[in-house]
């Protein structure tokens, strides 16, 4: 027998007046938090992986459905150190994220949020990573759908380009991303972080710059001179280059505006008995040099190569 036509449950004023409620509770009970959109600039097509940016960043609220802490496997200690594998469940109104995210003219090309997009959250200063977007909990309430379920993770910081204008959500770039450090002598000022960078090593055969580029993550003023933690380094010239001891480092931001670089500690400047200062207990130094008297390359040795002792 169909259903009482005088009772319909796809009424357009019910199904509002149930969005309302929605978007009140989350107001009540929910946290501001800062929705990230990614964008993919390129497209590893042999490992399946894409090189991303995030470069805005939309105020909105989300209720955060666990209750206890952090669900996940929280913090193990693994064979290569900490691993911070906590994750949480955002609610999300579909209505707020249509009118705080989707209609601005943006990189977001879906009519919802998307997996592989980020959520800050102020509260306990965290990022994390939508891993799974399920829109249709509560199962069509009304006849209705108002809400995305975003299942995330802690996100895993791997030198993607963050760049949205907000310190707090730029610093896990500067903290996290590989770089280099630089000893310059003092110029006309300080560099600023942020700031874009460059080296120039000639020009090519059309007479167009070659230059080692990077930005500025960290400036220490020292007695005589200045150290400069750089990141996002790359070439002109799809080239694999480095900063090297010599010529100037100039701001690619105010023009005039170089210093002299003194020291490079590169990947392969040797420098204080390590090759990579910027991690303190770093040892890769010992098992360059040091390894070479502890392992047995000759014939009797099954580990070792006997086709050196031929």
């Amino acid at each position: 027998m169909p259903t009482n036509v005088y009772f319909s449950q796809k009424n357009k004023q019910e199904q509002f007046l149930y969005e309302d409620l929605v978007i009140e509770s989350l107001k009540f009970y929910g946290q501001d938090v800062k929705y990230i959109p990614r964008e993919s600039i390129t497209i590893d097509e042999l490992l399946n992986e894409d090189y991303a940016r995030f470069t805005d960043a939309y105020d909105i609220e989300m209720y955060i459905e666990n209750t206890d802490g952090f669900a996940g496997e929280g913090d193990l200690l693994g064979k290569f150190g900490l691993e911070v594998r906590d994750q949480a469940t955002f609610i999300l109104s579909r209505r707020r994220w249509e009118q705080l995210i989707g209609i601005f003219n943006n990189n977001i090309n879906t009519v919802r949020p998307v997996e592989g997009d980020l959520i800050f959250l102020p509260l306990s200063r965290s990022m994390f990573e939508i891993k799974f977007v399920e829109h249709e909990q509560p199962f069509y309430q009304l006849s209705n759908l108002p809400v995305y379920k975003l299942e995330c993770e802690k996100f895993e910081y791997s030198n993607e380009k963050i760049d949205t204008g907000i310190k707090e959500i730029d610093d896990f770039e500067a903290s996290y991303a590989s770089s280099i450090a630089l000893d310059v002598s003092f110029g006309s000022r300080n560099g600023v972080v942020g700031e874009k960078v460059y080296k120039q090593f000639g020009t090519d055969g059309s007479g167009n710059p070659i230059r080692v580029t990077g930005e500025i993550a960290r400036w220490e003023r020292g007695a005589t001179s200045s150290t400069v933690h750089i990141v996002q380094v790359g070439s002109t010239d799809a080239t694999v280059r480095e900063f090297t001891v010599g010529g100037n480092l100039e701001s690619a931001d105010e023009s005039g505006v170089q210093w002299t670089i003194n020291t490079a500690y590169g990947l392969s400047t040797t420098q204080t008995g390590i090759l990579n200062p910027e991690d303190a207990i770093a040892d890769n130094r010992e098992f360059e040099v040091e390894g070479d008297s502890i392992i047995d390359f000759t014939e009797t040795n099954p580990f070792g190569d006997p086709s050196e002792t031929f």
